[in-house]
């Protein structure tokens, strides 16, 4: 059994009976029931994925994967591929949205090269783990190959696995390469059988010309490449991405050691898509930290069953929203964990009528 095989394989359903014991923490808390909201329910969560009774929120790790994507040769995107190398630069020398929001809830940020097309410079703070040097352009055949498609999962897979030797409480997913929403709304709209119009957004921030020509661009990819919906793997290859392959690996290893994962924006909500069609049980591991700009990211909530903690109209991607999410799912554990209880504070209780 391969490595993908054997991670599917191994994740399991949460035990229901502990997410209700950690709610009857939460109801005896000197607060009207439920009167937390969703911060009640992330503690609830957290705790069925894990199966701590307190979960540590210690070791915090946001995964940004970089890549290029062979499709913007397509002019699809406001910006050139030279941005992705550059970007990754930027991460590495803490200038970027997701350096300062992932110190703000003291989580580690990892950068990995999983496809840039460049060579990008020894970095003590890069890990490597090229699939290849971007992808191929997927309005004319194939972005990869099926292997390529599985090395990109398993380098998730790995990426998690080196992390997890040293610690990971929680985890966010992280993207950065030009002309990854144009891959993600193909997946999507592959996935779910929605239209390209109905999954395609701005991106980058292109104008309406490039934006109806981007969508005619993902149109002749699923003509061309016919990706079978009843096969993920088949999907990521015809027209996806080396870091959305990476970041589906990273879900499906996080999911198979029950460590919980917060889902970033429209790209990570693709990986996301892929992880669940390849093992429905990883979604009980995932808390969707936001709800993009992208049209195509509610679309694959929707799919998931996932409520977003937040609507601020975010779409840079890099990890920015599940940073943000990561300080709520703290935020809710501390609820839990160090406030009193009725009796322990000696508080009287509700009286009814």
């Amino acid at each position: 059994m391969g490595t993908l095989d054997r991670v599917v394989h191994s994740i399991v359903e949460p035990d229901p009976e502990d997410s209700a014991r950690a709610q009857k923490r939460l109801d005896r808390l000197t607060k009207p029931q439920g009167s937390l909201g969703r911060l009640e329910e992330l503690a609830r969560l957290v705790v069925g994925m894990t199966g701590k009774k307190n979960p540590p929120m210690t070791d915090k790790v946001v995964f940004t994967l970089a890549a290029d994507h062979g499709v913007t040769e397509e002019g699809i995107s406001a910006y050139p591929k030279e941005v992705t190398p550059q970007m990754v630069l930027n991460f590495l020398r803490g200038g970027a949205g997701i350096n300062v929001l992932a110190k703000h809830v003291g989580a580690r940020v990892v950068v990995a090269d999983v496809g840039v097309a460049s060579e990008m410079m020894t970095h003590p703070g890069l890990v490597i783990r090229k699939i290849g040097p971007g992808t191929r352009n997927m309005a004319h055949g194939p972005a990869m190959t099926r292997a390529e498609a599985v090395s990109s999962l398993e380098a998730g897979i790995q990426l998690f696995e080196d992390e997890y030797r040293t610690g990971i409480d929680i985890v966010g997913t992280g993207d950065m390469g030009i002309g990854n929403t144009t891959s993600s709304s193909a997946i999507v709209a592959a996935l779910t059988g929605r239209e390209p119009e109905e999954v395609t957004g701005r991106g980058t921030g292109i104008n309406e010309a490039r934006w109806k020509h981007k969508i005619g661009v993902i149109r002749k990819a699923l003509s061309v490449n016919r990706p079978d919906p009843a096969d993920a793997v088949d999907v990521l290859s015809k027209v996806g991405g080396f870091e959305i392959g990476g970041l589906a690996g990273i879900i499906l290893a996080a999911a198979a050691r029950r460590v919980p994962v917060m889902i970033d924006g429209f790209i990570s909500g693709a990986a996301a898509l892929v992880a669940f069609h390849l093992a429905p049980n990883a979604r009980h591991y995932m808390i969707a930290s936001h709800v993009s700009v992208e049209r195509g990211h509610a679309v694959v909530l929707e799919r998931l069953g996932l409520k977003p903690l937040l609507d601020l109209d975010l779409r840079l991607g890099e990890g920015t929203g599940a940073a943000l999410g990561i300080g709520l799912v703290e935020a809710g554990l501390k609820i839990m964990t160090q406030m009193a209880t009725f009796d322990e504070a000696q508080v009287s209780e509700k009286v009814d009528p």
